[in-house]
């Protein structure tokens, strides 16, 4: 594929994401939308559900990713793109990351999201450790702290990601 037609396609995905992210705003929702186009060419669509599920990690990339690997049957999504309406917040970059996707591509930036009233460049404040203070988080030593991993390592059954 070239270049040029990875732009077109980039293009054609992300207008789709940010379509469905004004009717899920016309919906009750939040102005969210993503996609997920896996390796086969399937396209599987998330919308934000944090306020209409009272989950605050409905964001529409996760549940595009949720819905891509429940499709696929698969929790590793590599060769998959990810194209969403606005640039994911920690949370959802942490997401792609743990799906194994290959490219994100995103519309609207961070700032557009903060002058609309959402609060992410906050959390990259705090994983840039400027401000620690947002969660405090803090390491506390139990001896049986290892028994979950001493289990792992000796489960033959495992399915290891």
């Amino acid at each position: 594929m070239t270049q040029a037609s990875d732009q077109h396609d980039a293009t054609r995905y992300l207008e789709r994401a940010v379509k469905l992210a004004v009717r899920n705003v016309a919906d009750g929702g939040g102005p969210f939308g993503a996609l997920v186009v896996t390796a086969d060419g399937r396209v599987h669509e998330g919308i934000n559900r944090v306020t209409r599920d009272n989950d605050p990690t409905a964001h529409a990339e996760v549940v595009a990713i949720r819905a891509a690997a429940a499709a696929t049957a698969n929790f590793d999504l590599h060769g998959a793109v990810l194209y969403t309406s606005c640039e994911p917040c920690p949370l959802c970059l942490a997401s792609a990351l743990w799906a194994r996707i290959d490219r994100v591509y995103f519309a609207a930036d961070r700032h557009g999201a903060a002058a609309a009233g959402f609060d992410d460049a906050v959390f990259y404040d705090y994983f840039n450790g400027t401000r620690p203070d947002l969660l405090p988080v803090a390491q506390t030593e139990v001896p049986t702290a290892d028994l979950p991993f001493e289990a792992w390592r000796s489960n033959a059954k495992r399915t290891n990601y």
